[in-house]
């Protein structure tokens, strides 16, 4: 089984570009690479497996799986096979036994292509049938030369003898990946290892098993005050020791490794100068093969002098970022200062306004100072995550690297990249539509009828507002809010007309603009019905929401975007826009939206909702309509979903059949949680929607998205999204991303609290059809007609 087509892949491609290179074993000179490996490694790092019977096993160089631990990587192994066979099959069955992953192709060109996608570890190829792959035509580059040596040349260095069985297969693969496999990648590893030492800020010592003294790293250096040349080759007894230490202490070190334990604790040693420094020391003894002692590595961290504590407790405290000894702080300067200082610092000890996470971090500082080391450790690793404040966002490069999720997480979950290129994007001056010119307010029974026929339906999940949006020429905002809030009896709560409601609602629906494919009163009516059916749902409804909570949450749904520009918050940010500068970067538009929307209720007596509502009630109702406009702001997504697992799902699903669901659910906090989960999930649930209504949304939201960056090239702004770009973008792909991101995670969390079966029914078809598209390679909304 042979690697030959990598010598006439290498004649077509490596050659076109210089291989690196690296020093050779033996004399330190450096020397180009062979051309095996499409120049992505170096001869002397492959190893080539093969016969003349049957072929030649290679590993590939360079390979990206290096385990820098203990244990073995899962390996990649590439089968060129012109046919399927005994032996073929052999190979397959015999990496499916040891774990590895196996690739198969029949071609060159096909092994060329899938080695450069997946850089395979080990790769077999046939050399049974030459007039498939002639390994000496292609790599006897002189035909009076041996036949072996160009194979060796290129980068084969073992022979397989053709043998089907399953067993003999299986055994070749064990020997080469505990052979020169893994001391391949130990030795590949071996460089990343040597920069962390050298980079680490903690003097590290390695030693042979003679106590001879083989590497020291800066950190050492410096802390010490030795040169390297000064410490390597000599013995551990030749360095100065510390009179400091008690007498019995060395050889208890000694005792414990060479026992193979590893030891830590306090241990002086002594500089250069003949200073002595206390170090917290960690020795760990290194086995090597046949279960030796091989190394001892010494990890030395200095002791903070002024710890004024004994030397089992500094251990730990040594550990502890940030920590304050009052007693040498307040020892300094004239007596009035000092007193001064020590009478503040009493006065913050004995505040009792605390607030939780400062809680958190004090039960934890105290914690380490009776925790083993390496409990310590972990808790200092604890406190570098609650010390940021962005403790619900995840790392960003969890979805295998996808560009769609990494666009649509920078585009929707950042407030700009703060690269302005001194471009302007500029709001228009005129004030925000006033309702004034509308016709006069209809009531509810005034809606013609061809209007209401398309909402008889409006109860359901699966209503088309895109009908609504036809019959009402765009205006589908006024006539599905008059049914709503008429059914939800909002006119009743507010104490106003049902004329004064229409207006407000004409008022707010003037401020979204047509001419946005997405942002759109469409979408504020789509988000309105979706908010009154989740209302409706008995666990919402009957346990939870007051009136109050429900007419916030209607209205608050019905301005959430109100006056959108059809950018996004990275856009306007980017753009320098007036808007950015205003809300200083921050939740840009959702401000904006809550804002403007009580600007247009109030400056005008005609459409002021509020205007008879009792003071203090208003003040809740403004707050609540809020929060839950904010909430939107998809910067804060992963936060409000966490928490409303902890705090609801988690909680409800611990309780026992006697437990009190009422208790869990309307203290003041959750209910904040469950009107901001609501609303989300109202605002995204486009991927929920019956199939026909989720693959026009898509296409609406995409062209907002391609028409922005449009827009970006054209003002030459950052580009926020790149893969929305209209000649190039996969919609399947994006869509994908987005329910994977985005979607799943919070949709079973709200079903598992709202029972929504027939939403979730709908995003597994949405996601089947979406996949299945981008299956057939096809980047647009729908297949081509057949």
């Amino acid at each position: 089984i042979i690697f030959l087509f990598m010598a006439s892949i290498s004649q077509k491609v490596v050659d076109q570009r210089p291989g690196p290179t690296r020093p050779e074993d033996s004399g330190g000179k450096y020397r180009p690479a062979g051309r095996v490996g499409f120049g992505l490694g170096y001869a002397d790092d492959i190893l080539l497996v093969g016969c003349d019977v049957i072929g030649y096993l290679m590993v590939a160089p360079g390979s990206p799986r290096c385990c820098l631990t203990p244990g073995s990587p899962c390996l990649q192994v590439l089968l060129v096979f012109a046919k399927e066979d005994s032996q073929s099959n052999g190979f397959c069955s015999a990496c499916e036994k040891a774990g590895f992953r196996c690739s198969v192709v029949r071609s060159a060109e096909s092994a060329a292509e899938s080695f450069q996608e997946k850089h395979h570890d080990l790769v077999i190829m046939d050399h049974r049938h030459s007039r498939h792959f002639d390994a000496e035509a292609l790599c006897r580059p002189d035909r009076e030369e041996a036949s072996v040596m160009p194979l060796i040349n290129a980068g084969f260095n073992r022979r397989y003898v053709e043998n089907a069985n399953a067993m003999a297969c299986y055994n070749e693969l064990l020997q080469l990946e505990h052979g020169e496999l893994r001391a391949q990648f130990k030795l590949r590893a071996g460089n990343a290892i040597f920069t962390a030492l050298e980079q680490s800020q903690e003097a590290i010592e390695i030693t042979s098993e003679d106590q001879v003294i083989q590497y020291v790293n800066p950190a050492y250096e410096s802390i010490m005050g030795y040169q390297q040349g000064e410490l390597i080759g000599k013995e551990i007894i030749e360095v100065p020791k510390s009179e400091k230490n008690k007498p019995d202490l060395l050889e208890t070190i000694n005792s414990c490794i060479r026992k193979g334990k590893e030891w830590q604790g306090i241990y002086y040693a002594k500089k250069r100068n003949g200073d002595s420094i206390q170090q917290n020391v960690k020795i760990t003894p290194v086995i090597g093969q046949g279960g030796k002692i091989r190394h001892y590595v010494s990890i030395n961290r200095p002791l903070n002098d002024n710890n004024k504590v004994d030397i089992q407790s500094s251990k730990h405290k040594d550990r502890r970022k940030g920590s304050l000894d009052v007693r040498s702080t307040t020892s300094r300067g004239s007596d009035g200062s000092s007193q001064r200082r020590h009478s503040s610092m009493a006065r913050i000890h004995s505040m009792t306004i605390e607030a939780p996470i400062t809680k958190v971090i004090n039960i934890i500082n105290a914690a380490q100072e009776s925790s083993p080391m390496p409990v310590a450790e972990a808790l200092d690793r604890v406190l570098e995550i609650l010390r940021t404040t962005e403790l619900y966002s995840p790392a960003l490069g969890t979805k295998d690297e996808d560009p769609h999720t990494n666009d649509l997480v920078g585009g929707l979950m950042t407030d700009g990249l703060r690269r302005l290129s001194g471009n302007e994007y500029i709001f228009s001056t005129k004030p925000p539509h006033a309702p004034s010119h509308l016709a006069t307010p209809l009531t509810l029974n005034d809606i013609p009828p061809r209007i209401a026929v398309t909402m008889e339906n409006e109860d359901s999940w699966d209503f088309d507002i895109f009908s609504v949006e036809a019959a009402t020429m765009k205006r589908p905002l006024t006539f599905l809010g008059m049914q709503i809030f008429s059914r939800f009896r909002v006119c009743e709560f507010l104490n106003c007309p049902e004329a004064v409601l229409r207006s407000w609602l004409q008022g707010v629906e003037a401020n979204y603009h047509s001419s946005n494919s997405y942002h759109n009163s469409t979408h504020a009516a789509d988000v309105l019905h979706a908010t009154a059916y989740f209302l409706c749902k008995e666990r919402v409804k009957v346990t939870t929401l007051d009136p109050i909570d429900e007419v916030a949450a209607l209205i608050a749904a019905t301005v959430h975007d109100v006056d959108h520009p059809g950018r996004t918050n990275s856009f306007l940010c980017n753009a320098g826009s007036e808007l950015a500068i205003l809300y200083n970067d921050t939740a840009v538009l959702e401000s904006h939206h809550a804002a403007l929307a009580f600007q247009i209720t109030t400056r005008d007596d005609k459409c002021n909702i509020f205007k008879n509502m009792e003071r203090n009630e208003y003040r809740t109702l403004r707050q609540a309509i809020i929060d839950m406009v904010l909430a939107t702001e998809m910067t804060k997504h992963f936060e409000h979903v966490n928490k409303f697992v902890n705090s609801i799902n988690k909680p409800l699903a611990a309780l026992d059949e006697n437990g009190s669901v009422k208790g869990v659910l309307t203290t003041p906090e959750n209910r904040i949680l469950i009107k901001r989960m609501l609303i989300k999930c109202a605002d995204i649930s486009n991927p929920c929607r019956p199939q026909e209504l989720c693959i026009e949304w898509a296409g609406r939201i995409s062209e907002e998205y391609f028409a922005q960056t449009d827009e970006e090239k054209r003002q030459c702004l950052p580009v926020v999204m790149p893969v929305f770009d209209r000649n190039t973008c996969s919609i399947p792909k994006s869509q994908i991303s987005f329910i994977d991101y985005f979607i799943t995670d919070m949709f079973d969390a709200w079903d598992a609290f709202a029972d929504l079966p027939n939403l979730m029914q709908h995003l597994d078809n949405n996601f089947k059809y979406w996949k299945g598209m981008d299956d057939r390679k096809l980047h647009k909304l729908r297949p081509p007609p057949e």
